[in-house]
């Protein structure tokens, strides 16, 4: 059984303010977890059902600071989840900090203002499996640590760098050095037909909003994904995530 304080404390990093003044997210669901301890990533808490704790090999055992024996009622009233899984754990946040000549040597998506956390997750996903390594993220964006982030993104958040900074000042560096901004705009060239490189950033914005008015004199690219669902009533867009994944599938197409 679990203690009271430590059921509330894991809860209590639900909230974004707990999750920065310790430094600590949660991951949750038997796979979630098992991808953690594949990559050997430690374990501050790992909460979990019996069973599930006697499935894992010794070896992944010690990637856990503190191993808790809970009941489902437990895990149930410490998940965000509506079902709860079998497994949950405490994680300490990735505090690298940003390198921008890393990041501009190799293509990374930035991200100005989404505030869904499953269009955030679902993008991380598709920059895991179109093989990009950093999302840059500018500070009004949902938090990469929420709990519906994480679910949505999957393992991806483990092969994916994810940074928080001013769009302004990182994109006029960008400019400064030359890197291609491809923004995704209505007026753009179809992304189909577009000159695209190996490197470069690709700017996706707001789910409503899109590209702001700050950030728009950046773009050195427009690019548009066609569509022929366009003019019909109710569809003037794709869901952000969707349009990250064909930008995304395009670029690496290119690459082969």
């Amino acid at each position: 059984m679990i203690s009271k304080n430590k059921s509330k404390f894991i809860t209590a990093l639900q909230k974004k303010k707990n999750r920065d003044d310790e430094n600590l997210f949660v991951i949750e669901g038997d796979k979630l977890v098992r991808e953690f301890l594949n990559a050997n990533v430690r374990l501050k808490i790992l909460a979990a059902k019996a069973e599930f704790i006697n499935s894992l090999p010794s070896e992944k055992l010690k990637l856990a600071d503190e191993t808790e024996i809970v009941s489902y009622e437990e895990l149930r009233q410490m998940s965000s989840l509506k079902t709860a899984h079998n497994a949950l754990a405490v994680v300490e946040k990735d505090d690298s900090e940003i390198n921008h000549d890393q990041i501009f040597r190799q293509l990374c998506v930035v991200l100005d203002g989404i505030q869904d956390p499953g269009n955030l997750g679902t993008i991380i996903r598709a920059a895991a499996w179109f093989g990009i390594p950093s999302v840059v993220c500018s500070k009004e964006s949902v938090d990469v640590y929420n709990p519906k982030v994480i679910q949505a993104s999957m393992g991806a958040i483990l092969h994916v760098k994810v940074y928080y900074t001013g769009l302004a000042e990182f994109l006029t560096e960008a400019t400064e050095k030359k890197i291609p901004v491809f923004g995704t705009m209505l007026e753009g060239e179809s992304v189909y037909s577009h000159r695209l490189g190996k490197k470069g950033i690709i700017l996706l914005g707001n789910e409503s909003k899109g590209i702001s008015a700050e950030l728009v004199p950046f773009v050195s690219e427009r690019i548009f994904i066609p569509g022929k669902g366009a003019s019909k009533p109710g569809i003037d867009s794709l869901n952000v995530g969707m349009a990250a994944s064909i930008v995304f599938s395009e670029f690496t197409r290119r690459e082969g």
